[in-house]
């Protein structure tokens, strides 16, 4: 199964080894940056979750510009620079001490992270073909999770609230692990250039710009489920997952990063299982399956929640499953979410659309943040639960409603003959 997930072209095993190398340095600090804030460096919930929420603001204003530049230019002049923006601020975390300096070195950080997923994607789409990308996209996802895991258990076993040099440290080899996809990137001079040239037959609908992306009515649909599904899904994981864990469920922050670990260890035993179970089958209904799954997540850390301290084992295996749960769906999300888009995407506006896909994070990284504290305090945060559960069922009926906009080849379906495609749907 790994040989058939791994790419053709070598040009892509080696972006894909970037990817796994930056993970580690990123799983060394996901977990914490909401604890680092608050217990760490004397932040208020609120203010950490505004800074949280800022980095998400600054990421999304800036991404569509991030697009329309990997477009006209090449993705390689766009991500070469953002990963030497995002070492340098990611570094800086280090040396926050105020509210101040916490948002100037959000920001700093929104700057590089603001086009990297889509100037990645857009790299990874142009060295595979149709046939193989959501394989390959799977198998990406999988050794980011593999890194991040790897990089998690380090950081279980080092930091420590008491000592502040510990946070300081991760967050430094953090800002290191950035610099290896960079140097891959730079051993490969023909790779990421533009692809698309302005005086080829198709060019002209690139004038069009985002106007051109969001009249296409499928991807708008995708748009709206992906953004409701990070909302209540991803954006909670830095916050609502470890804060929920930590003050109500009343688990350690070493609780946290083994159940990130096993999220991990999940992803990483599941995931090409996954791909394999998936070649051939309806991706619209393979995204309405992963809002049942996580809703299922965060319905078991809810329980985990009403156990508490009064079986403090069960509490933590509730937290770990959560997180194993979670991480069972998003072995169904990440080899179609970017695989639909691309299908959907042309080259001329390849950039705009991964951009456009990569702005789901950005908003939500708003919303969810800032909405996350003040619904863990209420009703000892069974209103968060209630939120977040309804919300990932509502990103399952969005996503069944997108099964008719889409031909049988856009959706991954296999059809016996051509003949029996249905036209495509209007706009």
């Amino acid at each position: 199964m790994l040989r058939r997930a791994l790419p053709a072209r070598p040009e892509a095993r080696r972006i894909l080894l970037g990817t796994l190398l930056s993970a580690i340095g990123r799983g060394l600090t996901l977990p914490f940056l909401f604890i680092y804030l608050t217990d760490v460096r004397g932040l208020s919930d609120n203010q950490a979750g505004l800074v949280i929420g800022w980095f998400g603001a600054v990421t999304l204003a800036l991404s569509p510009l991030g697009g329309a530049l990997i477009d006209r230019f090449g993705a390689r002049r766009v991500v070469l620079p953002c990963l030497a923006i995002e070492a340098v601020g990611t570094g800086s975390l280090a040396l926050v001490d105020s509210l101040g300096t916490a948002f100037a070195v959000s920001t700093l950080i929104a700057i590089g992270g603001s086009a990297l997923w889509a100037g990645q994607t857009t790299i990874l789409a142009s060295l595979t073909g149709d046939g193989e990308r959501q394989r390959v996209f799977g198998l990406q996802f999988a050794l980011l999770n593999l890194g991040i895991g790897v990089g998690g258990l380090i950081s279980g076993a080092v930091v420590d609230i008491a000592r502040p040099v510990t946070f300081q440290a991760v967050y430094l080899l953090d800002a290191l692990s950035y610099l290896t996809p960079g140097l891959i990137l730079l051993t490969l001079p023909h790779v990421g250039h533009r692809l698309a040239k302005a005086s080829e037959a198709g060019a002209g609908r690139s004038h069009g710009g985002y106007l051109a992306v969001l009249r296409d009515r499928p991807f708008r649909r995708l748009i709206l489920f992906g953004l409701v599904l990070t909302t209540c899904g991803y954006a909670q994981i830095e916050v609502g997952f470890a804060a929920y864990s930590v003050r109500v469920v009343e688990v350690t922050p070493r609780v946290v990063a083994w159940a990130l670990a096993a999220n991990t260890v999940m992803i990483v035993l599941s995931q090409l299982l996954v791909i394999r179970r998936m070649e051939g089958r309806s991706r619209t209904r393979g995204l309405a399956a992963v809002g049942a799954v996580f809703a299922t997540a965060w319905l078991v850390l809810g329980a985990a929640g009403l156990v508490g301290t009064a079986n403090a084992l069960v509490a933590a295996l509730g937290v770990v499953a959560c997180a194993a749960i979670f991480g069972f769906g998003e072995t169904m999300l990440s080899p179609v979410m970017p695989a639909l888009t691309n299908a959907l995407a042309t080259d001329e506006l390849r950039g705009r659309y991964n951009a456009m896909s990569s702005m789901i994070f950005g908003i939500s990284g708003i919303i969810g943040p800032v909405t996350a504290g003040p619904l863990l305090g209420a009703a000892h945060g069974r209103l968060w639960v209630a939120v977040v559960v309804g919300g990932c069922l509502i990103a399952s009926a969005l996503a069944l409603s997108l099964h008719r906009l889409l031909t049988p080849a856009q959706d991954g379906r296999r059809t016996p003959t051509p003949a029996s495609e249905p036209e495509p749907a209007t706009v």
